[in-house]
């Protein structure tokens, strides 16, 4: 007898091959069988009319602090994620001296706008090297399983002290990297991140590493020579273009490690993109592997008046309000007066970037209910002020004053430069790039793309109507089978024997993501914007069912995965 069974279901595999009707068999954790299963099971669910699909495999999120005190990991466990990869765009919270707490706490809150008095309250810290962050991240049973990655951030900062933040450094401290970053990968870390972006910054100012020099990173990345290989993660605003791209092709040819940053479609250059996918394609087939990664939809900031940025809140008399409750606030602005008044006023902000995008009302949508992601350009409050001979402020505030204050609008940050998804379509589907960039974890108050898994089956298998949409069995392959291959996770993403048993049940039909809520559940009572969903009847990691209709089940199968470098 088999310890579980799914009986009936639409088996799509991960693999990309064609659905089809038939049974999945779990014994020990593992895929024991597929097709028609005669043998019955101790537990059977009868999947008649719903997809079954392997867990999604999502490497890219911040969730570094929350497992140390989370065992649900929500908002990713709602939308079917089974192992979440960490550690990314250089911040982390490993290696750390003891005086150096408050430095990387402040880091992770400045560039993933993670509330430090959450991270200061929640994170019981029992480690100093990498090797022991692991081991206490291994303690903690889960929903879901979690793999990490060295962070530049951390490394530099235990390394150099005072001076993290200096570009040059002697080759005494690159080799200390070195070693430090290769205690991490022989302790099963499964990469090192950086981030050369002017746009992650804290009160330090721009982050450790941002500026560092070809030979610190090809001195660092030797640790990435392994067996198996390990990966090179970074976020950078070269895009994969120079000054990034010789020396990432000859760390990829040296060590033989994967090489992914952020891809993304620039408003000022839209076809740019096009060039970093060739030149990935053209390092692989000259024996580099480098993998640009991409998301489903827009990166976008969400502006409500519980967000942490919106274009009133550089006025002074929204600052005189923002202390109110927020329906109380919602009801002052609604105000003739207090309105009037603050329509009136110039914003305070000064930075030339922040105000550019405060002010860009040509790429500032209503979110709506349900969300749209892919709007129109007349939905733009700009094309809405033209047409009804208003400002865009004044149609911005009356959203924001709606419904008690809890509407939100989308202003996509990049992958929007034709209002259309488009750019990302033919992104994904590159030979050489790779899904990621939901962020789940941070950007608790300003951004909410941990939903990013769900929406790939909603919108691009089932929903799209501006545009082509894509095979649903490509689309569970891309977080799937093929986030799986490129982190060297072989024992996951595919449903076939002998792979781990993470699956996830799921009423296609009824599938659906709801508007973005702000929740106050962090230690300390820290906010964060979570988007939950309707339609995964089940979510079962290791053949235990951890998520059923929305809710934990209060089993606990996730564990640490280390890389396997035998």
């Amino acid at each position: 007898m088999h310890d579980f069974v799914i009986r009936n279901g639409t088996v799509v595999d991960g693999t990309g091959a064609e659905r089809f009707e038939g049974d999945v068999a779990i014994d020990d954790g593992r895929i024991s069988a597929i097709g028609r299963v005669a043998e019955r099971g101790r537990r059977e669910h009868d999947a008649k009319g719903r997809l079954v699909a392997p867990g999604w495999v999502d490497i890219h999120t911040h969730y570094d602090g929350q497992v140390t005190w989370d065992p649900v990991l929500a908002p990713s466990s709602w939308h079917g994620v089974t192992t979440i990869v960490m550690g990314n765009c250089g911040v982390g919270f490993a290696p750390v001296r003891e005086d150096q707490h408050d430095f990387l706490i402040e880091l992770m809150e400045g560039v993933e706008d993670i509330p430090g008095t959450a991270l200061h309250e929640g994170i019981d810290w029992g480690w100093e090297s990498f090797p022991e962050y692991m081991d206490v991240l291994e303690k903690m049973p889960r929903t879901m399983d979690i793999a990490t990655q060295v962070p530049h951030c951390s490394v530099r900062a235990y390394v150099l002290g005072d001076r993290a933040h200096e570009t040059e450094v002697t080759d005494d401290e690159i080799s200390q990297m070195y070693r430090l970053t290769k205690e991490g990968i022989d302790a099963g870390a499964f990469g090192f991140t950086t981030s050369r972006t002017i746009i992650h910054s804290s009160v330090h100012g721009n982050v450790p590493g941002t500026f560092s020099e070809p030979r610190e990173l090809l001195g660092i990345g030797q640790a990435l020579k392994v067996k198996g290989g390990a990966m090179f993660e970074m976020v950078t605003d070269s895009l994969g273009g120079e000054p990034d791209r010789s020396w990432m092709e000859e760390l990829a040819r040296e060590t033989g490690c994967g090489i992914t940053y952020a891809l993304a479609q620039q408003p000022g250059n839209p076809t740019l993109y096009r060039e970093s996918l060739e030149a990935a394609r053209r390092s692989t087939a000259g024996g580099g592997r480098i993998v640009p990664q991409v998301p489903c939809r827009p990166t976008g900031m969400l502006f409500g008046l519980q967000s942490s940025f919106h274009p009133f809140v550089g006025h002074p008399t929204y600052a005189g309000l923002a202390h109110l409750p927020l329906a109380e606030r919602a009801a002052k602005l609604a105000n003739p007066e207090v309105r009037a008044r603050l329509l009136a006023e110039e914003s305070l902000i000064q930075d030339p970037f922040a105000r550019a995008l405060l002010m860009n009302f040509e790429q500032i949508f209503p979110l709506g209910d349900p969300v749209d992601y892919e709007p129109a350009k007349e939905k733009s409050l700009a094309a809405q002020a033209q047409r009804e001979g208003r400002s865009a402020e004044e149609l911005l505030l009356d959203g924001l004053t709606a419904n008690g204050g809890k509407n939100f609008f989308f202003a996509p940050l990049l992958n929007y430069a034709e209002y259309s998804h488009a750019p990302l379509r033919e992104m994904m589907l590159h030979p050489n790039s790779v899904l990621g960039l939901s962020d789940g974890g941070a950007h608790c108050g300003l951004i909410c793309d941990a939903g990013m898994p769900t929406y790939l089956l909603t919108h691009w298998a089932r929903d799209r109507k501006r545009g082509e949409r894509i095979a649903l069995e490509q689309v569970v392959h891309l977080q799937t089978g093929r986030t799986a291959q490129v982190y060297g996770m072989n024992d996951r993403g595919t449903l076939e024997v002998g792979r781990k048993a993470d699956v996830n049940i799921i009423d296609f039909d009824r599938l659906q993501t709801h508007v973005p809520e702000m929740i106050f559940d962090l230690p300390a009572g820290g906010r964060r914007l979570v988007q939950r969903v309707d339609g995964y009847d089940a979510t079962i990691v290791a053949g235990e069912v951890t998520m059923e209709h929305g809710e934990p089940t209060g089993a606990r199968p996730g564990r640490l995965v280390r890389a396997d470098r035998s």
